[in-house]
């Protein structure tokens, strides 16, 4: 499996990684910050995103693989609002809080601890490395 690309974030009172499982894929729309957009652009086909339960959780509980790279989705009339499609992929072990992630100096300059509201964030390749340790996973196991 590819390092983890990136962050996508959702309030699970909204769309859970649970509803992502039961689901098995979905589109992932509803994207309207441009900075956000511009990083949903660069997801390939294969890569692997962690999803983030925002809220009161506030934690990367699982991953999901792309599917479909950033397209207009269907219905949407505005070029500028894309999506991608995802399938779900394996619950971590260990949830990794945002709390854990704002305590390690991997991730001091992310985005991710760094402008809360950004809905999709880019990982390093250190930072998805130090993800997956601390998620109970290794880099090299499938999905």
């Amino acid at each position: 499996m590819s390092a983890i690309r990136a962050i996508l974030k959702t309030e699970p009172s909204e769309y859970s990684f649970d509803q992502l499982e039961k689901d098995r894929a979905t589109v992932w729309s509803g994207i309207r910050n441009f900075a956000a957009l511009r990083n949903l652009e660069t997801l390939r086909v294969g890569d692997a995103v962690g999803i983030y339960h925002t809220g009161g959780e506030r934690a990367v509980v699982g991953l999901a693989i792309v599917t479909k790279a950033a397209h207009r989705p269907r219905g949407e009339p505005n070029p500028k609002f894309l999506a991608v499609e995802v399938r779900a992929g394996r619950r971590f072990p260990r949830p990794v809080t945002l709390d854990t992630l704002k305590e390690d100096p991997i991730f001091a300059e992310s985005p991710l601890v760094t402008m809360g509201r950004l809905s999709v964030v880019l990982l390093t390749s250190e930072q998805a490395d130090r993800l997956a340790s601390l998620a109970g996973r290794r880099r090299e196991t499938g999905s």
